[in-house]
């Protein structure tokens, strides 16, 4: 099986036959990136291109990584070095890098839809690294492989998703695709930063952190994205981490297996102290490793759909 569109640009869009694929796929890669030779010749002759016009460490880097562990031509446009600075287009620059013969784009953008306004004006495949504050899909992928992992299984865990809910893509795309595979997303987070209507992506908004993690298979932390607020949403990061940090004493209220997961990157002490992050049951570094082994089932289905064209 390989994807139905060229394109990824999220979770909505995805079928559970499409999700599932990815994860399959995903415990081949992992097992090729923890092999000890990491090179591969699944994107030979191939080229990737990643275009970000929002800073990343983590989703850039393990994309560049990927596509290079398969063995395709890779590069990457920094906007603040392109012709973005003269006043090119979104649309124009990504028909310039399409007529470079390109076969994926791997963008991200502070304006939510990006990705699917110039999907349909290219050839290349594209793949949603982040849009605004709309979905984040690989990183929502990536949890859920993680997930799956630990578990076994999605379909009956409990998921608390804690945090800046309003400015987060990550929740976003996790309370889609979660809910898709069966499990139970839970979020809870200052009142300012739960945006209405949220419920309508298969999620359950918690009036209190104890209820969100009551019960819990797996408690995410997410970051305060202050670059994203135009005015305070609460009235210091000390009153925040008073009221929502997701501290050791809250976790008797979990299951005994639960884990802490983490989207990076965090800001310790702020939505979780460094004793958790570090902690035997956080699962935040394995994220990292499991982002780079998602994007390599991501990048290679979307060749295989190409190569069938």
């Amino acid at each position: 099986m390989t994807l139905l569109s060229k394109d990824l640009l999220g979770l909505n869009e995805l079928t559970t036959d499409e999700i599932e694929e990815i994860l399959v796929t995903t415990e081949t890669m992992k097992r090729v990136l923890t092999s000890g030779n990491k090179k591969t010749s699944h994107l030979q002759g191939k080229s990737v291109i990643t275009l970000f016009y929002e800073n990343s460490t983590r989703t850039r880097l393990s994309f560049e990584l990927a596509s290079k562990y398969m063995g395709a031509s890779s590069a990457n446009i920094s906007t603040s070095g392109s012709s973005v600075n003269k006043g090119e287009s979104l649309l124009d620059t990504a028909r310039t890098i399409d007529m470079m013969a390109t076969d994926i784009i791997i963008m991200r953008h502070n304006q939510s839809g990006a990705p699917h306004f110039i999907a349909p004006f290219l050839k290349a495949s594209v793949v949603n690294a982040g849009d605004g504050m709309n979905e984040h899909p690989t990183q929502a992928l990536l949890d859920m492989f993680t997930l799956k992992e630990r578990f076994g299984s999605l379909k009956g865990l409990k998921i608390a998703i804690c945090g800046d809910i309003s400015h987060s893509r990550v929740a976003r795309s996790n309370s889609i695709g979660l809910s898709k595979m069966g499990a139970e997303v839970h979020l809870f987070g200052p009142p300012t930063m739960i945006p209405m209507g949220i419920e309508q992506m298969g999620c359950k908004v918690a009036r209190s952190l104890d209820e969100a993690i009551c019960d819990a298979d797996a408690i995410m932390g997410l970051r305060v994205q202050l670059e994203r607020q135009s005015n305070s949403l609460f009235p210091s990061v000390a009153e925040y981490s008073k009221y929502f940090s997701i501290l050791p004493e809250l976790l008797s209220k979990a299951k005994s297996n639960a884990i802490i997961m983490h989207p990076g990157p965090c800001n310790h002490g702020v939505e979780l102290p460094t004793i958790l992050y570090d902690s035997p049951q956080s699962v935040i570094n394995e994220q990292v490793t499991n982002g780079v082994a998602v994007r390599m089932a991501i990048l290679y289905l979307l060749i295989a759909r190409r190569n069938l064209q």
